[in-house]
């Protein structure tokens, strides 16, 4: 059992003390609607340290803005070194989209502009964290980036520290209500928001992130033994989990590097 007040106090000294020590002013945040950054940002502004939330919508649906915004003010209310900047960046994904080739209904066309959705935003988080002299930080959480590798790479992925990955998302949730983070968030379908229609983490994924954390916990014990005596929807889970572990293994793994033979040189 997560001991969520102290995990908080632990997070929030981590994350002052590694800005402090890199020299850096603060913190960036995306803040997407969602219970990831709504946490990431809380912990953030706990340092006292300037932080900025950046919002940047694209095509976005009108409840994730609602619940970006309703966030954001609920932080400027309780912390005096918070800020705020909205951009918006759809008329830049769209002059990206036109820019592009075209293949109409290609799964692959829908995914790769999904994953450009998410390297927009981390170029404009970026883009604050170098006039701010300030760290982006993750929201990634540690299902997402560790287990199934629900991210896109040089996106999401793109950031100066993780406060929440060593955290399942059941974790996250537990600290969000110590946090006292609106129920809208608490109570929304999980969503990665890159695709400018309703569907949620869980449609996408084919198992919801309890289902996964089990499947994680499973695989972690690591013997053939803990199989045996799964129910279908087990099996099922588990076959997601391992597809999705193995085929995005590339994201936490280091990037390979061609070494040259001394006899080449």
């Amino acid at each position: 059992m997560l001991h969520a007040e102290a995990t908080i106090s632990h997070i929030t000294a981590w994350l002052h003390n590694y800005c402090i020590s890199s020299k850096q002013h603060g913190f960036v945040v995306g803040i997407s609607g969602g219970i990831d950054s709504a946490v990431v940002s809380t912990l953030c502004a706990r340092t006292g340290l300037p932080m900025l939330c950046v919002e940047m919508p694209i095509h976005q649906a009108p409840s994730q803005v609602d619940r970006a915004q309703e966030h954001i003010a609920w932080l400027r209310a309780q912390f005096p070194n918070v800020e705020e900047v909205r951009t918006d960046l759809t008329p830049v994904f769209d002059a990206l989209t036109q820019a592009l080739p075209s293949q109409p209904d290609s799964p692959a066309l829908h995914l790769a502009l999904a994953n450009s959705r998410a390297r927009l935003r981390m170029t404009t988080l970026y883009f604050h964290a170098g006039m701010r002299r300030s760290l982006v930080a993750g929201t990634g959480n540690k299902v997402e980036d560790f287990g199934v590798g629900f991210y896109t790479k040089y996106g999401d992925g793109g950031v100066d520290l993780s406060p929440i990955a060593d955290l399942m998302k059941s974790e996250v949730f537990a600290l969000a209500k110590a946090l006292g983070i609106a129920d809208s968030i608490l109570q929304a379908k999980p969503t990665d928001g890159l695709f400018g229609d309703d569907r949620s983490d869980e449609d996408q994924l084919g198992a919801s992130y309890p289902e996964l954390e089990w499947a994680m916990a499973l695989r972690d014990s690591a013997t053939e033994a803990n199989v045996s005596g799964l129910t279908p929807r087990q099996r099922e889970v588990l076959a997601i989990y391992d597809r999705l572990h193995a085929a995005n293994a590339h994201k936490w793994n280091a990037i390979p590097v061609c070494v040259i033979p001394n006899h080449l040189r």
